[in-house]
């Protein structure tokens, strides 16, 4: 009898990872019956994260909050005895920006901190926090500002929401902060290592990405730079440049330096929410995949995080992707033994999106056909 872990993140703009994980199981029985199949759908830190818990057991909660430029949106997060995971993207994320149009000067973390506030309130005292994707650059301001931080002009006024409202930031006044977030453990998903401020910053790499133009960026910059002043002037402390304060439009930042926050890679901290090498105990194989294996993938990316800890546990481990561009050595060094695409399929974009799951499930079944090669790579204990 083989044991099958289907490990996959999204396909993104495509299937979620359950979507993934389900289709590709259903080709896998067809084509082997006799075969057990564990689903453990996966995420790197970003958009998925809270799905990933849920499916792993753990109770989803809806909350109504703010999205990225203050209109109302539903989100959720995931509830486990006293600790919660939540999900940037999914309360003030770049996928919840309306219409489409950036607003990078004006997008702001408020309704990430309404989510917080919300689990806080629920009894939750250990928060677990995804970044990836963020539509902002406001150095983590409303995220803090919905804990009950005040940020004041030189007139004892609070600033407007946003990154660009930090140029006039002259007081950060801490007395608010909610007393639940002040006695909670805040854990960070995340997998960059850019600081605050400068060349490598988070206005520098990434505001751009979130529609700022040039004039825009020198606008994002003054502001952060004013932000981390006003922050240590606070807390008595500069995690400006610490490594990773940058992410998510500097988020990392202000939970770091208001919240004791401490950062870990996205896919590790995943994995440990949905018990992953418990589950890898038990099995023969393990498959995981994304839409685009590529240079990114090597950086953090869910399937190398999951082809690692299955080589360490000696278990070979397949990929499953819409395209694949990653050489074989790349992935034999990553701990993946072959991988099977989509577009090999249906070299048609648009087709392959579209007929995803079909796909999928004519991988499964070509997989279980291969189970003599497969029982081969078990033997000799490749990963």
């Amino acid at each position: 009898m083989t044991r099958v872990l289907v490990a996959p993140d999204k396909f993104k703009g495509s299937l979620t990872a359950a979507e993934v994980a389900e289709a590709l199981a259903d080709g896998l029985v067809a084509g082997a019956p006799s075969w057990v199949i564990d689903r453990v759908p996966v995420a790197d830190g970003g958009d998925g994260t809270v799905a990933a818990a849920v499916a792993a057991g753990w109770t989803p909660v809806p909350v109504e909050t703010t999205g990225p430029t203050g209109l109302p949106v539903t989100s959720s997060y995931a509830v486990r005895e006293s600790t919660a995971v939540v999900e940037l993207a999914s309360a003030v994320g770049l996928v919840l920006l309306p219409g489409g149009a950036p607003d990078p000067l004006g997008a702001s973390t408020f309704g990430l901190g309404t989510v917080v506030r919300h689990a806080l309130e629920g009894g939750a005292r250990e928060i677990i926090v995804g970044l990836g994707g963020s539509a902002s650059t406001d150095g983590g301001a409303g995220l803090l500002q919905a804990l009950g931080v005040r940020v004041l002009d030189a007139d004892g006024r609070d600033v407007a929401p946003g990154g660009a409202a930090l140029r006039h930031a002259a007081r950060v006044d801490l007395t608010g902060l909610h007393p639940a977030a002040r006695a909670a453990h805040f854990r960070l998903a995340c997998d960059v290592d850019n600081p605050l401020l400068g060349p490598s910053g988070a206005t520098a790499v990434y505001a751009g990405q979130k529609g700022a133009a040039a004039g825009q960026l020198v606008v994002l910059e003054d502001a952060m730079t004013r932000w981390a002043q006003v922050v240590r002037a606070a807390t008595g402390r500069d995690d400006s440049r610490a490594a990773g304060a940058g992410a998510a439009g500097g988020a990392a930042f202000g939970a770091i330096s208001v919240l004791g926050a401490d950062i870990r890679p996205g896919i590790d901290t995943v994995l440990g929410l949905v018990d992953f090498r418990g589950r890898l105990a038990a099995a023969d194989l393990v498959i995981t995949g994304e839409g685009s294996l590529d240079a990114q993938s090597l950086h953090g990316k869910a399937p190398i995080g999951v082809a690692t800890e299955a080589r360490a546990a000696g278990i070979p481990v397949l990929a499953v992707c819409g395209r694949n561009q990653l050489s074989d050595a790349q992935f034999h060094s990553s701990g993946i033994s072959a991988a099977y695409a989509l577009a090999d399929l249906e070299p048609d974009l648009h087709r392959s999106i579209g007929h995803a799951a079909e796909l999928l499930r004519r991988i499964g079944r070509t997989i279980a056909a291969s189970s003599d090669e497969l029982a081969t790579l078990s033997t000799r204990g490749e990963s």
